[in-house]
């Protein structure tokens, strides 16, 4: 059972973090929304399964239980399943993300969808609805939501 981190882990994710980035970087994965519209995306990293294996030092096992319990979200780019980074924090999914993720599903909303309204910014809000979320606005997000679902 995962109890904490202690500093060196901390320190040693936060390196493994910068490399994953820098290897999304390089293997083309852009910010672009998914579903091929045109809104303007909140920035972000796009990352393979076994780079977030590495950077949250969870087993693939794991990994995939975030995403069949909606704790994540991904989305097929060049051939493989990839989450947008910015829905993880200190190494671990987001948490007010899994919420979210199931009142857009509820809704109809495939996962391409939720991603692409997670990432794209809402006048409603004045910011994209993940920066929303990471910057403790729970509330607001799933109101809107659910208003826009």
């Amino acid at each position: 059972m995962y109890t904490g981190v202690n500093q060196s882990d901390q320190s040693e994710r936060s390196d493994q973090a910068a490399h994953v980035a820098a290897s999304a970087r390089r293997s083309g994965c852009d910010s672009g929304g998914v579903t091929g519209e045109s809104t303007p995306s909140f920035p972000t990293e796009w990352l393979s399964l076994p780079e977030l294996v590495e950077l949250t030092g969870e087993p693939l096992g794991r990994i995939r239980r975030f995403l069949d319990e909606k704790q994540l979200v991904g989305s097929r780019r060049d051939g493989a399943l990839r989450v947008p980074s910015v829905f993880l924090v200190d190494a671990a999914p987001l948490g007010t993300l899994r919420g979210t993720i199931i009142v857009l599903q509820d809704a109809g909303f495939s996962d391409d969808e939720v991603i692409d309204w997670l990432l794209s910014p809402h006048e409603s809000i004045g910011m994209a609805p993940i920066e929303a979320l990471r910057a403790g606005r729970k509330s607001e997000v799933r109101r809107v939501a659910q208003a826009e679902a």
